[in-house]
């Protein structure tokens, strides 16, 4: 097996050191632990159970569950600049005007609401409103009303894929603070928890070994990893046609980057009206295929199958600054091809990858692998020499 590398130092995937990050969110808990009682008097409870998921859940005073998601963007905005001081560049050097007709902020708005509500419905919560924050560094920002434009009918059209409404949002000017090229983008949801039989639809405390792990399949990168992303398409001297390089399906390397992420609660909400018994949903992204081990419970996650694997990965291991990226890394880091994960009963297996095969759905759908209840809790792969284990992935304490 491939040596953990959480056992050589801090984690880096994808440019983000994680083993710096993730013991002050561990830190965040154990004081957010402490503040539960506050909402007691107005008749809601915090399920403290739920902390350290992607979504925090409340019980509200007539018992229906609800809850709370706020996410962000990250650096994918910083590829559209890139892209066009790139362009610009090139035409200048041939003596024509370059016009860079896309903004593509529709696709990152996509992407912000994607990385809500796609955490939102890991455990079944369906969102009800989604808020846009946009940090700019200069009102001048907002003077090109191409890209305001698509940005805000880039998110009007996330929320109707997610099924839910555009409720507000708050836009700071944040001078000195924020780059003013590119703005921070987040936002934050509420939504309601599915339910069955008065029990919530999703709970990853029913997972039991034996489960399978069915894969969704992803668009690209999504949101995660553009930290290393940015570095290739930015170095010049390695990459003379910086992000205009074409992968060897001839898409250019910048458009891949932007390809809006997939957001997946339509799939979820109809999967459980069918009737399909889902345990618990993975949104994969920091930490990539280590987020497999999020429930709390110790199983290993036998990978047997894995999903396609789109070329901008292979694109982004060869041409890593530092040198080739192993599978190890790139799993570490990257989707390779699995957006959302489920985890469902043997016998719903079919009923899942038949929903996923109807079109209905921009992606398909893999049957990964199973669940084994042994008291380990680890990601390891059949075919490939990539393995995971607790210590890659400390999100509770």
């Amino acid at each position: 097996m491939a040596k953990s590398s959480s056992q050589t130092g801090p984690k880096l995937t994808g440019g983000v050191k994680y083993g710096d990050i993730d013991p002050y969110k561990v830190d965040c808990q154990h004081e957010a632990r402490k503040t539960g009682h506050n909402i007691r008097r107005l008749g809601y409870e915090l399920l403290e159970w739920s902390r350290g998921e992607s979504v925090v859940l409340y019980r509200d005073p007539h018992g229906q569950i609800i809850g709370h998601v706020d996410e962000g963007l990250g650096t994918k905005n910083q590829v559209i600049v890139s892209m066009a001081n790139q362009l610009g560049r090139i035409a200048q050097s041939v003596g024509t005007n370059a016009n860079f007709v896309r903004t593509f902020y529709d696709s990152l708005a996509q992407c912000t609401v994607a990385m809500i509500v796609n955490d939102m419905i890991t455990l079944g919560v369906l969102p009800v409103s989604v808020n846009q924050h946009l940090a700019v560094g200069s009102e001048d920002w907002f003077k090109n009303k191409a890209r305001a434009r698509d940005l805000i009918k880039g998110w009007r059209n996330a929320c109707d894929m997610a099924r839910c409404a555009w409720g507000g949002g708050e836009t700071p000017s944040l001078k000195g603070i924020v780059n003013p090229t590119t703005p921070v983008m987040a936002g934050s949801a509420f939504g309601v928890a599915m339910m069955k039989n008065g029990k919530l639809a999703i709970d990853p405390r029913r997972i039991r070994g034996g489960d399978h792990i069915v894969i969704l399949h992803s668009s690209g990168v999504h949101a995660n990893g553009l930290t290393l992303a940015r570095k290739i398409g930015d170095n010049l001297k390695k990459l003379p046609q910086g992000y205009l390089t074409p992968l060897s399906d001839k898409t250019p390397f910048g458009v891949a980057l932007l390809t809006p992420t997939h957001i997946y609660v339509g799939f979820v909400e109809d999967a459980i009206n069918a009737g399909v018994d889902i345990r618990y949903g993975v949104n994969v992204t920091g930490h990539g295929w280590g987020k497999l081990m999020r429930p709390e419970r110790p199983f290993t996650y036998l990978i047997k199958n894995r999903p396609p694997v789109h070329p901008v990965f292979q694109f982004i291991g060869v041409h890593n600054p530092k040198g080739p990226m192993s599978l190890q890394d790139l799993y570490g880091a990257y989707n390779m091809g699995a957006g959302f994960a489920l985890y469902v009963p043997r016998r719903h297996v079919n009923k899942v990858m038949e929903l996923a095969n109807s079109g209905r759905y921009p992606f398909g759908a893999t049957d990964a692998g199973e669940i084994i209840d042994n008291g380990r809790k680890a990601v390891e792969f059949e075919k490939i020499d990539v393995h995971f284990d607790e210590k890659d992935l400390d999100l509770r304490g």
